[in-house]
């Protein structure tokens, strides 16, 4: 779920005035730079950082905002299917901080508005450059599908491709901090909400079991991701109506090209719907325009025969493979990890975590913890979840 300023021109006028399925993939080879470049974005004081967050809805971080912070656009290089693309995202630098800051990377929610890429601070705004006001070091990619690489299908809920443009844009960031002489300390931390925290997980998983990577983590905070896309297609399916099928959309026009299948729409989506999906997901229409234009009653929406099959285990198996390789399987966290949900959050089910963090207990994982938000929907756990998640990441950060 995007978070974003809801009157630009205001918030501008504001400014002026008061003056942010792992698979074994082909790295990139290390004589290859991945930083391609760092583009100046604009530098803001914690006075205009504060109207950003107030403007945004993000008002009870107030508190937490100290610093001013200098903007880069980055551009770096990371793999797709194989071959080598480039990436690109959002750096956020504290200014002034008592000691070497540490590194974040801060993951966004699900957008389909190419605008809204993190690189285009500050036309957009995702809230996660508060992390950075706050006193780290914040990495905010745009995911493939976005920013420079906005004419690839963004490769919704694949493991393989989320982990690795989080990886490469920190090591990126890394190559610019260490080329510029600025200071930051060896702790990494990782946050990121609905999508995001899928992102999150995908790169955790990485990191901790490549150590080629070279990369050691301090904390996770994840939030309300679809970790288990298993569980989750197969509670959305069993549903007469869900209230996103905008996401939908994405996760199967994702698959059929990731991987390659190439099948018509049809066979996923009735008509209407699966004639209007490739010019709904153009990246100029809204997650609430393309709701707008397909059905949430699902046996209305999916091809009778893919909605038949999705409840039958001998029914879609080769997408039921792929989800379930990109579901974390055969692996438990390592790091300190916080897993945070809304109870009664209606796109991405409470229940996915909840199936998770048990997987992950009887696996014998010891330090997960899941955080409910009592009542909290997609939307409303938002902000909660990165407050509490900042406090407990400060309290690593020692």
């Amino acid at each position: 779920m995007k978070m974003k300023l809801k009157s630009l021109s205001f918030l501008l006028l504001i400014i002026t005035v008061t003056s942010a399925c792992r698979k074994d993939r082909p790295d990139l080879q290390e004589e290859t730079p991945v930083l391609i470049s760092a583009t100046p974005a604009g530098s803001y004081t914690r006075t205009q950082l504060q109207t950003f967050a107030t403007v945004a809805g993000f008002g009870n971080f107030s508190a937490a905002i100290q610093y001013d912070v200098d903007f880069f656009r980055i551009a770096y290089r990371t793999t797709y299917k194989g071959s080598e693309v480039q990436a690109s995202g959002l750096l956020a630098i504290p200014k002034g901080t008592p000691k070497a800051p540490s590194l974040l990377s801060a993951q966004h929610g699900t957008m389909f508005l190419d605008a809204d890429a993190p690189s285009n601070f500050p036309l957009t705004f995702s809230g996660f450059e508060l992390f950075a006001t706050a006193g780290f070091i914040t990495a905010i990619p745009d995911y493939l599908g976005y920013g420079v690489s906005k004419d690839i299908v963004h490769p919704y809920y694949d493991a393989e491709h989320s982990a690795s443009t989080v990886i490469d844009m920190l090591k990126a960031v890394k190559d610019y901090l260490e080329k510029e002489n600025i200071q930051y300390s060896s702790r990494l931390f990782l946050a990121g909400y609905s999508e995001g925290g899928y992102v999150t997980m995908a790169a955790q998983q990485e990191i901790e079991t490549n150590s080629s990577h070279n990369l050691t983590l301090s904390g996770v905070a994840a939030g309300a991701g679809g970790y288990d896309v298993t569980g989750m297609l197969s509670s959305i399916a069993s549903r007469a109506n869900y209230s996103e099928p905008s996401f939908l959309a994405l996760l199967l026009q994702s698959y059929n090209t990731t991987y390659n299948w190439n099948h018509p729409l049809t066979q996923f989506f009735q008509e209407p719907y699966a004639s209007r999906i490739p010019d709904l997901l153009n990246g100029a229409r809204s997650r609430e325009q393309i709701n707008s234009q397909l059905s949430t009653a699902t046996a209305q929406l999916f091809n009778p025969t893919f909605y038949a099959a999705l409840s039958n285990s001998a029914g879609e198996t080769v997408l039921k493979q792929a989800i379930a390789a990109n579901s974390f399987p055969n692996w438990v966290p390592k790091t300190p990890t916080r897993l945070y949900h809304g109870t009664a959050d209606e796109a991405v089910f409470f229940q996915t975590s909840q199936s998770t963090f048990n997987r992950f207990s009887a696996a014998g994982a010891t330090n997960v913890q899941l955080i409910s938000i009592p009542g909290g929907t997609h939307q409303s756990s938002i902000q909660p979840m990165m407050l509490d998640a900042l406090i407990w990441i400060r309290s690593l950060d020692q």
